[in-house]
């Protein structure tokens, strides 16, 4: 099993503002961030939980499937093809008043000290199990985007939801609460080119693209992918952007929000008043 950074381990199926013990980076931002976030989701009435039974969502998606409002998982978020553990992964899920899944995100963090995303790259998209694809890395920032990263998917939401924005929340949602809890270096996505043209990685707070990781032997043929990244430090104004602008932009106003603060921060802060048990910390 692949390395995996120290982290602190969340109880499953949380309230997201509940899961959230900030290990890692600017306290302040991330925790105003995520609690605006979880009350501008509830203004919508959608109530985002974190959890770690991939199952679930496994689950969630071939229902989904079979009603053609979403894509099959890839092998990285797939728990049948890749090793998915509480330590290593997390993905959200938002409910309505009756309890239904209506939007997912999910995040798989990797630990690559010694190697970069152009080494990772194939292992990586099918889910660590080594049969032999082909993969085509031609994009040049794989060869830097290394240490401590965060590679987020398995996007959805209902198709009644959609074009709300709430796609723009949801990423940001996830990329904070990664931030927060491992000392992330880089946050990256791989998405078709076409979310690049139509803009929609910009939307979700990706700084960059770079083209190109082809992967020949994949079912569908020969598909050109296209890398969106940001680096921790760029993530951390993006949220505090977000946070003046589209979120709570008199909640901001209250305070300066500070943005140039170290991803090594050892300051742990737990943001519930609730007293709810945030879970242990793991070296597994």
């Amino acid at each position: 099993m692949p390395p995996i950074y120290p982290n602190i381990v969340p109880q499953n199926n949380l309230r997201l503002p509940d899961a959230l013990t900030i290990k890692y980076g600017p306290a302040v931002l991330l925790s105003r961030f995520v609690l605006e976030g979880d009350k501008a989701a509830r203004e919508q009435g959608i109530f985002l939980r974190l959890r770690h039974d991939f199952a679930e969502l496994q689950y969630i998606n071939k229902q989904q499937v079979a009603k053609s409002t979403w894509f099959p998982l890839v092998k990285m978020y797939n728990p049948e093809y890749t090793e998915l553990t509480p330590e290593n992964s997390y993905w959200i899920s938002g409910e309505d008043k009756h309890g239904e899944i209506v939007l997912t995100q999910a995040g798989r963090v990797h630990y690559w000290p010694d190697t970069t995303l152009e080494q990772e790259a194939r292992l990586m998209l099918y889910g660590g199990r080594d049969e032999g694809q082909e993969c085509v890395v031609t994009t040049p920032a794989a060869r830097f985007i290394s240490g401590v990263v965060l590679c987020a998917g398995a996007h959805w939401i209902r198709p009644e939801l959609r074009g709300m924005q709430l796609s723009h929340l949801l990423a940001r949602l996830g990329r904070c609460y990664a931030l927060s809890r491992w000392p992330i270096d880089w946050c990256i996505a791989i998405v078709a080119p076409v979310l690049v043209e139509k803009g929609v990685a910009t939307g979700y707070g990706y700084r960059h693209a770079s083209r190109s990781i082809v992967f020949p032997g994949a079912p569908s043929g020969a598909v050109e992918n296209v890398l969106a990244y940001i680096s921790a430090f760029e993530a951390y104004a993006d949220l505090a952007e977000y946070l003046r602008g589209a979120l709570s932009k008199s909640a901001a106003e209250a305070s300066p929000v500070p943005v140039s603060v170290s991803p090594r921060d050892d300051k742990v802060t737990n943001i519930s008043s609730e007293g709810v048990f945030h879970g242990s910390s793991s070296l597994s």
